[in-house]
């Protein structure tokens, strides 16, 4: 996973500095909580790492770049970035395969309202929070 060696480290530091808990990153990607300690893992042997829709789906609700997540080297840049989760072959349609990356996009995308929800959910306090997440029942 060239484009995600310091991808743990920059996950932590992204939860972090948005006050989120492995549990809510975990929420956000639709995994569980031990796969995002994986993610995070600074053993390589126990590291692992998200798949496309994880990843979009965590730079969507955390409203950070992907550029920021993956490790881009501009020396070494054949133009072609290879993501976890997402390969072509030879017999592969660029074109389907761009429309379900769109399809894929649109889906993660969250709306304006939720966006603001969001930035709200992250300047409360904790006390605040654990009270949202118990009235959504989590």
């Amino acid at each position: 996973m060239r484009y995600l060696q310091s991808f743990h480290r920059r996950l932590r530091q992204i939860r972090e500095r948005g006050h989120l808990s492995r549990e809510d990153v975990a929420r956000v990607c639709g995994v569980d909580e031990p796969r995002v300690a994986s993610w995070e893992a600074a053993d390589v042997k126990q590291r692992s790492y998200p798949g496309v829709t994880e990843l979009l789906d965590l730079c969507v609700r955390t409203d950070t770049p992907l550029e920021h997540f993956l490790d881009l080297d501009a020396a070494s840049d054949t133009g072609q970035l290879q993501l976890p989760g997402l390969a072509f072959s030879n017999s592969d349609d660029l074109g389907v395969a761009l429309a379900e990356l769109e399809k894929e996009l649109n889906r993660v995308q969250i709306s304006e309202e939720e966006g603001e929800l969001l930035r709200r959910f992250r300047k409360a306090s904790t006390e605040n929070r654990r009270m949202i997440l118990q009235i959504l029942g989590r």
